[in-house]
């Protein structure tokens, strides 16, 4: 397709979006299973859970701009999961591992609040009001995802990484 208007330019971040979002729903349960800290596993379980319910916001977001979610893959995405996959294969302490995963959540969560932005901006200059509304829902939820991991990382995880158990 050639990208030759803001609604188009629209519909082609919103496929990167979509992308993004089901490539968290398959890496996250994995994130999930390195985690130690239990306030850290408890926030990432439930921000699958909205994470799934953006997804299928964003299928509603392309019902209304008529289009499908398409075969796009988010190449952005797919390069912060891989960064914290590798981070999962190090030989690295239980709790600085956490730490390192806060780190990995929060590329993903501010790369998603970037791209919520735009497409909240376009959808507005487009007058599509009830994309931009739908959108906004989701970028609220990333933004208090991205509060909810700082918060961890400030009271607890990054304060455990400076001592692991294992380190002398």
């Amino acid at each position: 397709m050639k990208l030759d208007s803001l609604e188009k330019l629209l519909v082609h971040h919103l496929k990167d979006l979509y992308s993004a979002e089901t490539q968290i729903i398959t890496a996250m349960p994995k994130m999930i299973k390195h985690v130690t800290a239990p306030d850290l596993r408890k926030a990432l379980e439930g921000h699958l859970d909205k994470t799934k319910g953006q997804a299928r916001r964003l299928e509603r977001v392309f019902e209304l701009v008529d289009s499908s979610t398409g075969r796009q893959k988010c190449v952005g995405m797919e390069g912060l999961i891989e960064e914290g996959s590798e981070l999962m294969k190090e030989d690295v302490e239980p709790e600085v591992l956490d730490a390192g995963l806060v780190s990995a959540a929060q590329k993903i969560e501010h790369y998603e609040i970037a791209g919520y932005g735009t497409v909240i901006t376009y959808a507005e200059l487009l007058g599509m009001t009830e994309v931009a509304k739908l959108l906004q829902q989701s970028l609220a939820e990333e933004e208090e995802a991205d509060l909810v991991l700082t918060q961890i990382a400030e009271k607890s995880v990054n304060m455990q990484a400076v001592s692991p158990s294992g380190s002398p």
